[in-house]
């Protein structure tokens, strides 16, 4: 057993899924299949309950991924700790958010991060609407702390939760009250825009679908804080994941025909450091296991 076999097996059961944990560690599936099983003989029991359709964990294989986090973890902290003595350059991280994409939870992110990591010095680039990979395609940063869709292109990305997508309304709108909407309930509305120089996927996901009949004809804006002054200001619409955020005054309605949006941490596929893969195995921590990954 050594550390490369324990990441193979917390990316299993991150991912209950054999295929997608191979896709996430760039590696082909004969192998991967073939150090877990050499895991499990090397313990003496069934690791995983094998179907079809994925995986599951067995009452001792949720006991190895909770030890094999930490004790992965703890790796992570002796590279950076080891590097940083060396003078590798291992002692700063780079992390991009979009708005308020590390809400709520960003308080405790910080605070597990500082824990596992005292001497890292961490700068933060916040980013506007129109580069959902806040920095991250151009070198601005190590890592991201995101949303989907973009072009993933050379990018590690990996799933930390979906959120249920809703339309911003005033409360006095007529439709605030809603249980729930479709987007074709809002034909008739000004949307807020992003501008032409968005990544072409993102831009189309937040403008709603082509087909759905509603009018591009509102203010463009670039940050989440334009988009709410619009709402409250010119009464246009917009999308936003559910629970964020509001100030008095605006409501978000869920939207029954929308796609959830993924909060996701990402980096570069090309430079994978230590302190980059323990950022993402603390933030999957924080923000519940994952999803899956692309």
């Amino acid at each position: 057993m050594d550390l490369r076999t324990l990441n193979y097996f917390v990316a299993v059961a991150e991912e209950l899924h054999f295929g997608r944990a191979a896709a996430r560690l760039h590696i082909s599936q004969p192998p991967l299949s073939r150090a877990v099983k050499q895991l499990e003989t090397d313990f003496g029991c069934e690791l995983l309950i094998r179907s079809p359709s994925g995986v599951s964990l067995t009452a001792a294989g949720s006991s190895l991924y909770e030890e094999a986090r930490g004790l992965l973890a703890q790796a992570d902290r002796l590279r950076a700790r080891v590097t940083a003595a060396a003078g590798g350059g291992g002692d700063s991280l780079s992390i991009g958010t979009l708005g308020d994409s590390a809400e709520p939870a960003g308080t405790r992110l910080a605070a597990a991060f500082r824990h596992h990591h005292p001497g890292v010095r961490v700068h933060i680039r916040e980013a506007d609407l129109t580069d959902p990979t806040v920095g991250l395609r151009t070198g601005l940063v190590d890592v991201a702390l995101t949303r989907l869709p973009f072009d993933d292109a050379g990018i590690s990305v990996h799933v930390l939760r979906s959120d249920p997508v809703g339309v911003v309304l005033r409360t006095g709108d007529p439709l605030a009250h809603r249980a729930g909407l479709r987007l074709s309930d809002l034909a008739d509305r000004r949307w807020f825009r992003l501008p032409d120089d968005t990544e072409p996927v993102w831009r189309a996901f937040w403008n709603g679908p082509s087909d759905a009949g509603t009018r591009r004809d509102g203010p463009i804006v670039r940050t989440a804080h334009e988009c709410i002054q619009s709402v409250l200001w010119n009464g246009t619409v917009g999308l936003a994941p559910l629970g964020h955020a509001l100030p008095d005054g605006l409501i978000t309605v869920p939207l029954t025909d929308m796609p959830p949006s993924r909060l996701v941490v990402a980096w570069a596929r090309a430079h994978p450091t230590p302190l980059i893969r323990s950022f993402a195995r603390i933030a999957s921590a924080i923000y519940g296991p994952a999803v899956t990954a692309v």
